[in-house]
């Protein structure tokens, strides 16, 4: 009998082993065939959206997605720069290129920023320059007056079928409030343009305008109001529009609310918070398919971004907020859908230098989001590093075209800030990504977000004409 349970015991041991053996064998083959599976399935799924997507682009938009190169010659250094240039040099060592544009006295400043001669004048447009958009060219309104609408963002009114542009209207001098104050114009209000054709633009007026004797006032001449955005709202009828309210300091870090009952105002300002307890500065909103609008913000000295959605009034955030791109230094943040997923392009903090764009996305708004690397395609390496020598601000996604929008971007003139011009280029999603991933092991979960530099360029024919 003790032999017999001296011959079982080990058998036994034995047996478990092996069970175990198989069992780890039998999970690593069973992981690696859903490996295999997870990777076939989403090569075939991304091989059949970017067909379906080519497939429902115009030809006249795929010659967009073609790169197109700049060549700048860099100035020999000259011994002595321009004292406000030095200034307004942010603290982090840039390249060269970065310090000619920052310097009013540079040879290259026509490059970033033409003469007037130059200008994009749609009531003037003859032959091949009709609905042709020039990135950093002046830009008039119908009128003759350069475009005033500096950091804003656009909305499409259905009721009226036309698109409305909103931004800070800086036509007034640049001056630094004191030795160490970033350059600034003092507040005007809130200007808005219509148009048909996102080409030819009407000055509507401003239609939140500045305070000029109530200093306690948040929209007082000498604070600070920024990144309007407008957006409607259908149980309401109003329009609401956020921007960011603060003072001289940028101590005050809030947001503003507005509302009114036409999309060209006049505008009635309501109040100033900080957002969740938290301190807000460049931010935007974005309002989804079902009605939900959201607040997204850069917080805590720009280091997160917050995200949160609002009551159904859009009047006030609600107690649900989330920390997203923590310790990544991001501002300008500008949201865009498509096939279901969330995308964002945000910049660097680097005051009024240019700086490298990045995009991330979700799969849900409230995240978590990754980033999947810088967007910019074309120009030059230094071009791609300062996001074209602009800084995004909102993208407006084109009828009729899936996957195709307008990143809209502002080029800040530091030394002149009524002066600063528009970039506005094509934007795609479609394709892999080109750089690793934060979180996904190699095996990319998102479609590559493209925006492609161009001198010049214009929308397909018919670009507004709805399928049927």
């Amino acid at each position: 009998m003790r032999m017999k349970n001296k011959y079982r015991k080990p058998n036994t041991l034995r047996w478990n082993a092996g069970s175990r053996c198989s069992l780890l064998v039998w999970s690593l083959v069973g992981f690696l065939v859903m490996l295999y599976l997870y990777t076939f399935i989403h090569d075939t799924n991304v091989k059949n959206e970017e067909h379906q997507m080519h497939i429902s682009h115009h030809l006249q938009f795929r010659e967009l997605e073609e790169v197109e190169e700049e060549n700048l010659q860099i100035p020999a250094p000259r011994g002595k720069r321009s004292p406000r240039a030095d200034k307004r040099r942010p603290r982090k060592v840039h390249t060269s290129l970065i310090d000619e544009f920052l310097d009013e006295s540079s040879k290259l400043r026509r490059i970033f920023f033409p003469d007037e001669t130059t200008a994009i004048d749609p009531m003037n447009g003859t032959g091949n320059d009709t609905s042709c958009y020039y990135p950093g060219r002046m830009w008039l309104d119908t009128e003759g007056n350069p475009i005033q609408a500096h950091g804003g963002g656009i909305l499409y009114d259905e009721k009226t079928e036309t698109y409305y542009w909103y931004g800070e209207f800086k036509d007034g001098p640049t001056y630094h409030a004191h030795k160490r104050g970033a350059a600034r114009v003092d507040v005007i209000g809130v200007g808005c343009y219509s148009s048909k054709d996102l080409w030819i633009w009407k000055n509507e007026g401003i239609v939140l305008a500045a305070e000029e004797k109530n200093e306690t006032h948040d929209l007082h001449k000498l604070n600070v109001l920024e990144r309007p955005k407008v957006i409607y709202n259908n149980m309401t009828g109003k329009y609401v529009m956020w921007m960011h309210i603060d003072d001289v300091n940028y101590t005050k870090a809030s947001v503003g609310v507005a509302i009114s009952n036409s999309p060209t105002g006049p505008f009635n300002y309501l109040y100033s918070k900080r957002p969740h307890g938290f301190d807000s500065r460049d931010m935007t909103i974005f309002k989804d398919d079902d009605g939900v609008a959201y607040l997204i913000y850069s917080s805590e000295d720009n280091s997160e971004l917050h995200i949160g959605p609002l009551n159904e009034e859009y009047l006030d955030v609600t107690n649900i907020m989330r920390r997203i791109l923590v310790g990544q230094h991001r501002e300008a943040p500008a949201l865009f859908k498509h096939q279901g997923t969330y995308y964002m392009i945000t910049s660097g903090c680097t005051g009024w230098a240019p700086n490298e764009a990045l995009a991330h996305a979700a799969e849900s708004i409230m995240g978590p989001w990754e980033t999947i690397g810088n967007p910019c395609v074309g120009g030059n390496k230094i071009f791609q590093q300062t996001t074209f020598f602009s800084q995004g601000t909102f993208v407006l996604p084109l009828p009729g075209f899936p996957g195709s929008f307008i990143v809209m971007a502002d080029r800040w003139n530091p030394a002149d800030l009524r002066d600063s011009r528009y970039v506005w280029l094509p934007l795609t999603v479609g394709g892999r990504v080109d750089e690793p991933l934060q979180y996904s092991f190699g095996f990319p979960l998102w479609s590559r977000v493209s925006i492609y530099w161009h001198k010049k360029w214009r929308l397909p024919r018919r670009w507004g004409v709805k399928e049927s």
